[in-house]
Order: C-alpha cells, then sequence, then structure tokens
C-alpha cells in the first residue's frame, strides 16, 4: 500500500520535530508525516546522558510535546519504521516493511548511529551507545548490578555518563585515545580542566590508550583488554566515539555528500525536491570561516529546520544561525557560542580554581567563540563578540572585573 504527503519528513528528532513544527506554525495546510524509527514521538537527546540517564527527568519531561499535539496538528507520525530506499524520480520512499510513500518535498532529519569499536565484542551484552532512550533504559536496567564501568571516548557524551555514574558510585574508567579529553572540540586549559573534576571525583582518565577489543563471557562484556596486553574489568562498557550520518538511502539514490549529505545554503540537497538538516548535514559554516562540515548539535537541527522549511515554502533566506552547545557535569554548567575551529590563540577569563572561567578563542584577532563554564553572563554577553568578529586586545578580554558586553561598545 502506498500513502501520500505534500512533505514528508524523515527523523522524529530535533530537527524533524522542529521542521514539523514549523510547517504549521507558518500556516502550512498540506498533508505532513513524520517517518521514525523509534516507537517514541520525538523527545530532546541531550538528556539520556544526563538528566534522563540519572533519574532526575522522567521520560515524559523530555517529550518535545506531547503526543497530542502532533495529531491535533494533522501531523502523521509514522512510528517505529525505516526508510530503505529513495527513488528521487518518482519521489518515492520504500520502508523496511515493504510498504512505500509519495512525497511532494522531502525533509531528511535522521541524524546518525553511534559509531562502532571496530573490535571484536563490540555487540556483547553491556557495551552500549548512547542515541535513544532504548540506549539508556537498557544503561538503566543494568545499572543494579553494575559496579565497574568503561567509558571509552573522551567527548562530551562520555564524560557525562562519567559523571553520572560516579554520582551512581560506580568505578569509573574512561579511556580516551588522543592525549587529552575533548580535544576534538575545545582547547588544552578545558581540557585539563575537566580531566581534574573527573578524576576529583574518583574517576580514572587514562589518555592516549588504545582498546584491543572487549573481552567476555556467555555473551556479556567482562572487561576491556588495551593494546599494551592490560585487561579492565568491566561490567559495562559505553561507547562515545562519534557518530556515522543515517544518510545511506539518499547517497544510494545519487545525492552528493560522503561524511553526511551535502546541503547548500537554503539545505537542499543535490536531488530535486529534498532537503536534509541536522546532524546528517554537510554545510558551509560561516562560523567556521566557511568550512565545510556536519554540526552535531540541537541549535544546527533547529535552526536548519526552520531555513528549510521557509525554502520549501518560497523564502530565500540562508542559513546563518549562530552555533551553541551545553553539557552538564558534576555541578559543571559548560556554554559555548560560536565554533572555535581554526583558532589560533586563547585568552583565559578567570581562575579554572573558582570552577568560574571562560576561555575565549580568537582567530586572526578576531573573537570566534567562547567555552563558559558556570558563567551564564560570558556566554550571553559573548554572542554578540562573536556575531561581530570583534577585535579586542588579549588582555582586555583577560580582566574577567570588565563585561563583554562594555567591551564590544568600546571596539
Amino acid at each position: 500500500m502506498t500513502t501520500s504527503y505534500d512533505v514528508v519528513i524523515v527523523g522524529a528528532g530535533h530537527g524533524g520535530a522542529q521542521a514539523a513544527l514549523q510547517l504549521r506554525t507558518q500556516k502550512f495546510e498540506g498533508s505532513v508525516a513524520v517517518i521514525g524509527e523509534e516507537p517514541e514521538v520525538p523527545y530532546e537527546r541531550p538528556p539520556l546522558s544526563k538528566e534522563y540517564f540519572s533519574g532526575d527527568k522522567t521520560f515524559d519531561r523530555i517529550l518535545i510535546r506531547p503526543a497530542t499535539f502532533w495529531a491535533d496538528r494533522n501531523i502523521d507520525m509514522l512510528l517505529n519504521r525505516k526508510v530503505t530506499a529513495v527513488d528521487p524520480t518518482a519521489h518515492l520512499l520504500t520502508l523496511e516493511d515493504g510498504s512505500t510513500v509519495t512525497y511532494g518535498k522531502l525533509i531528511w532529519a535522521t541524524g546518525g548511529a553511534p559509531r562502532k569499536l571496530v573490535c571484536s565484542g563490540h555487540d556483547l551484552k553491556g557495551v552500549h551507545g548512547v542515541r535513544t532512550r532504548a540506549d539508556a533504559d537498557r544503561m538503566m536496567d543494568e545499572l543494579a548490578t553494575t559496579e565497574r564501568v568503561v567509558v571509552i571516548g573522551g567527548g562530551y557524551i562520555g564524560l557525562e555518563a562519567a559523571a553520572v555514574l560516579s554520582k551512581f558510585g560506580k568505578h569509573v574508567t574512561v579511556l580516551e585515545a588522543l592525549d587529552r579529553v575533548l580535544a576534538r572540540v575545545a582547547a588544552e586549559p578545558l581540557s585539563r580542566f575537566y580531566e581534574a573534576e573527573h578524576r576529583a571525583h574518583g574517576v580514572d582518565v587514562r589518555l592516549g590508550v588504545t582498546v584491543d577489543c572487549i573481552e567476555e563471557k556467555d555473551g556479556k562484556a567482562t572487561g576491556v583488554r588495551l593494546a599494551d596486553g592490560s585487561v579492565l574489568p568491566a561490567d559495562m562498557v559505553i561507547v562515545g566515539i562519534g557518530i556515522i550520518p543515517a544518510v545511506e538511502p539518499l547517497i544510494a539514490a545519487g545525492a552528493e555528500g560522503g561524511n553526511g549529505v551535502a546541503v547548500d545554503e537554503l539545505c537542499r540537497t543535490s536531488l530535486p525536491d529534498i532537503w536534509a538538516i541536522g546532524d546528517c548535514a554537510l554545510h558551509k559554516n560561516d562560523f567556521a570561516d566557511g568550512i565545510t562540515m556536519r554540526l552535531e548539535s540541537v541549535q544546527n537541527a533547529n535552526d536548519q529546520a526552520t531555513t528549510a522549511v521557509k525554502a520549501i515554502l518560497g523564502g530565500t533566506e540562508p542559513y546563518h544561525a549562530v552555533p551553541w552547545f551545553w553539557s552538564n557535569q558534576y555541578d559543571l554548567r559548560l556554554q559555548t557560542v560560536g565554533l572555535s575551529t581554526g583558532y589560533d590563540q586563547t585568552v583565559l577569563r578567570g581562575d579554572p580554581a573558582t570552577r568560574a572561567f571562560t576561555l575565549v578563542y580568537l582567530r586572526q584577532g578576531k573573537v570566534i567563540a567562547l567555552d563558559c563554564v558556570n558563567v551564564v553572563k560570558d556566554y550571553v554577553q559573548g554572542k554578540a563578540l562573536v556575531v561581530a568578529g570583534a577585535e579586542i586586545a588579549p588582555e582586555k578580554l583577560a580582566d574577567a572585573s570588565v563585561p563583554l558586553k562594555e567591551m564590544l561598545a568600546a571596539a
């Protein structure tokens, strides 16, 4: 059986939900469907490794909207379904169950799947990624019988999970292949600060280590063997080493791309009537000096959704949104604005020993990003500096007693 919609959105995460919301907000009256692989209506992803995993928020509190909201706005939620093929000529989607859906316009918002370890044991019971509610629920179900946890990957997902598990009283070891945590997204002062914080909370942070395999007994992970032959006993293994963008059907259909699907400034792919947004969209970012990249953030997914919907409805406003991110670990709230890609200088505002400071990133003398730890004021005021590409003397930026908004006004 084939069903038809004016707009089909593939992916029920932040981007897909925002696209559906925007269509109705923009008074689009045509038929809309959201196809999602999970059984749940759209929910927030960041809390999975933070508030939901810790039990501070129940699932209903992380829903983007209640289930009735979508029905009330005539947005069909086609859940527990996966698109396996796209026919851009016939405007036809084939689903895993053999059914088909035709579309007038298509928005691809599938995000990605957790990257798996390239070693034996990656698929054992007790080895987890953190991408879906089901992932988090499986980990939560195992907590009662878990004492020792090995987290592979020192990025935000891994560190956030380590912080929660540490608070639960588990013995946690974090393994990072590079010489510092957060090496791909932050400068060394921030990396060293978080390494020290985790160690102060009892987490064993190991740097420059390589995993050889996951050891097992009766199909369950029992430890992590390192390249040097040593074995870390583990009741649970969490793998946070990035994602693989879920774009195979589009690439197979002829869309340009590779590590993501390429889009233009309006989020259009190279295929007719198909847009792509969020984690899977490979785009030129104005705040990274025009570098082509994928941006894994709620902000990017939501803002690209708005751009794509406006374009579908005849708009021509290009995507140009200031990137922002956040991470909660222990009682630390990190807020980032801008992209530090290509920075050539950093300036420290405040003292990390006080657990409240800001790291300002410069490129050719211009402010391009700020990492703010427990300093909300700098985060809020710093956005204007990033937008303006403000040129402010490093010694002035370092003076935490002077508000950033005053520096911008003076500049």
